[in-house]
């Protein structure tokens, strides 16, 4: 059976008539079950079940639920999930091009991908072609419904078969789509039947396209396509090239120029030096070239110089179409020297790993509006010029801003917040979900003393048991992070340890180490500050830059790196992700990793044995 196909549309239709629905980018999947057989099948008629054998697996794990609807035929888009509004068709490819049984159960067991359900086509054997989108949509959910399976994507649900749902406001659904960087919306008309094999005015799709400044390199004869170019490290490069959006008298005139102006030919393709700039339309970036790119018009403002990759890489980032970079030259850094534009790129970068550190979390922002150096204050209220995606959450009539997406992110980048800061709990709760000890050297001079307390730190808690997670402060000390379910242990119950270890390490290293507040009296002592953890105080943010010169980065370490030859420096905007490259990131299971019990242990016996 071929797929119904929807038709491609500039804007959604409205009307009572239609409702919208969140189109994913994965592969169209028409699962069939009946009491001996199960099949998933391409658009293109391939099976799909050996790629994917987690379907199956679904399927049979769950056939007691399915044996009342059989025979069924359900129609919906296989896809890597990675937000409930959009997915990642890299990922998906990668997992389909998988030849080794051994590798495709690892990835099928890893990261098992999603069928997400928008139709109903056979239930207990009866065809719903016939019937209005409607009514198949309403037996759609009653299956779901009955079954348990969940009525909305979700990457977290175990359930790997799960519904699609319509939406009858496009505007917000777009805005989500948009936020998330989903790949578009179809819209469905109330009334439409179900047509196999054809493509039909009843659905149509609009595709949320990303936009790029890029110049002509050049016209090919003989498939009549214009192939476009951008500087990367200092020289020319294609990102892709494009034939559809350009026709009649446009494209004729852009050929002549080209020919005109032609700096070299070679069979049938006429070469141009960088001139001519032009703005594509394209839904992603994929192993380097343009998905999809399409001619949206010239660009006449532009110059071919400031077509770099540098910029391309925001162009193509997934970001709301509210979030506008300004002042991309601004110097942010002088040593090294830091532009905002990559700073942002370093954000940009940053993001799968920073973002996850600051979910359910309100944040306090240092902002820094001339760069490193210059004036600098605290934000925590959300300001009422911040776009609609962004969102906040009150505490203690403090109306803080979060950040949840990308889109966050850079938006709060490009108002040049350098420094990411989180309390110790989440948004809601009072009860800590981290335990920090701040290591603080009287100067960047004195780091040792930060190495040398943290080494002892992993030392005392290798005896507890206890899993803990170092990271650069990004000034000059050293942070122990012990991760925490945020649901159990109280401020007071990790104020009795904190200050049982601090009282431990400076009774043990009176000459090194001391808990006294006033700087005056410390005597060039690291100062192991236990009174910053608790509620309402904050905390730098993994992977957050600081607004000093040197661009430096709170980074997260592993425990063999905490040595003699570790330098704050060595972590920059720049240098981190060679870091990440090597060896990962040291903080990739610490929300995973509560240590609730050995702390509460360990609680336990301080106040037992302890006056």
């Amino acid at each position: 059976m071929k797929p119904m196909l929807p038709v491609l549309s500039s804007k959604s239709p409205s009307g009572s008539d239609w409702v919208y629905e969140v189109k994913y980018d994965g592969f169209r999947a028409i699962l069939y079950i009946d009491e001996s057989s199960i099949s998933l099948v391409s658009r293109n008629g391939k099976d799909l079940l050996h790629a994917f054998p987690e379907i199956y697996e679904f399927v049979q794990q769950h056939r007691y639920k399915l044996n009342p609807f059989l025979p069924l035929t359900l129609d919906g888009e296989l896809v890597s999930l990675c937000h409930p509004f959009a997915s990642d068709f890299q990922k998906l490819q990668i997992r389909g091009r998988l030849k080794s049984a051994a590798k495709i159960k690892q990835a099928s067991t890893n990261e098992p991908c999603r069928l997400l359900i928008f139709d109903i086509l056979l239930l207990h054997g009866k065809p719903k072609h016939d019937e209005i989108y409607s009514s198949r949509k309403a037996e759609l959910e009653d299956f779901f419904q009955k079954t348990g399976f969940p009525l909305s994507p979700s990457g977290e649900a175990e359930e790997l078969i799960q519904m699609i749902p319509f939406y009858p406001n496009c505007d917000s659904l777009w805005d989500k789509v948009q936020l998330f960087g989903g790949e578009g919306i179809v819209a469905k008309n109330l009334r439409g039947k179900w047509l196999a094999g054809k493509r039909t005015e009843s659905w149509k799709k609009v595709k949320n396209y990303r936009s790029a400044t890029l110049f002509i390199t050049g016209y090919d004869e003989e498939n009549g396509y214009f192939e476009t170019g951008l500087f990367r490290d200092g020289l020319i490069y294609s990102p892709g090239s494009f034939s559809h959006g350009l026709q009649g008298k446009d494209r004729e005139a852009l050929i002549q120029i080209v020919k005109k102006n032609a700096s070299e030919t070679s069979k049938a393709f006429i070469k141009i030096e960088p001139a001519i700039c032009v703005r594509i339309h394209f839904l992603s970036f994929y192993k380097e070239r343009l998905r999809e790119p399409s001619f949206a018009g010239f660009d006449f403002q532009s110059a071919p110089e400031k077509c770099t990759w540098e910029h391309f890489q925001l162009d193509a980032a997934p970001l709301h179409s509210d979030v506008q970079v300004t002042h991309p030259d601004k110097p942010i850094w002088k040593s090294p020297a830091v532009t905002k534009l990559q700073y942002l790129l370093y954000l940009l970068k940053i993001a799968p790993y920073l973002l996850p550190l600051l979910k359910d979390r309100v944040l306090t922002l240092i902002r820094y509006p001339h760069g490193s150096g210059g004036e600098q204050f605290y934000q925590k209220n959300k300001p009422d010029y911040a776009p609609s995606f962004i969102q906040s959450a009150v505490h203690e009539g403090i109306d803080y801003m979060t950040c949840r997406h990308l889109s966050d992110l850079i938006w709060l980048g490009n108002q040049l917040a350098l420094e990411f800061h989180v309390p110790f709990e989440r948004i809601s709760e009072k009860k800590p979900m981290e335990i920090v000890f701040d290591l603080d050297p009287p100067d960047r001079n004195a780091f040792h003393l930060a190495v040398s307390a943290a080494m002892q730190l992993e030392i005392l808690f290798k005896e507890f048991g206890l899993v803990s997670f170092p990271k650069l402060s990004g000034g000059k000390g050293i942070q122990i992070h012990i991760p925490l379910s945020g649901n159990l242990l109280t401020y007071e119950d990790t104020r009795t340890f904190t200050s049982f270890i601090a009282d431990y390490l400076t009774r043990k290293f009176p000459d090194a180490f001391t808990t006294e507040r006033l700087k005056k009296h410390r005597a060039g002592r690291l100062y192991i500050d236990y009174l910053q953890h608790g509620e309402g105080k904050t905390i730098i943010a993994p992977y957050s830059p600081r607004g000093a010169e040197g661009a430096c980065v709170a980074a997260p370490l592993l425990w063999e790196e905490v040595t003699d030859n570790l330098s704050p420096s060595d972590f920059t905007v720049f240098t981190v992700f060679d870091h990440l490259i090597k060896r990962g990131c040291p903080f990739e299971n610490y929300l995973n990793s509560p240590q609730d019990e050995t702390v509460s242990n360990v609680i336990a016996f301080i106040r037992k044995n302890l006056p």
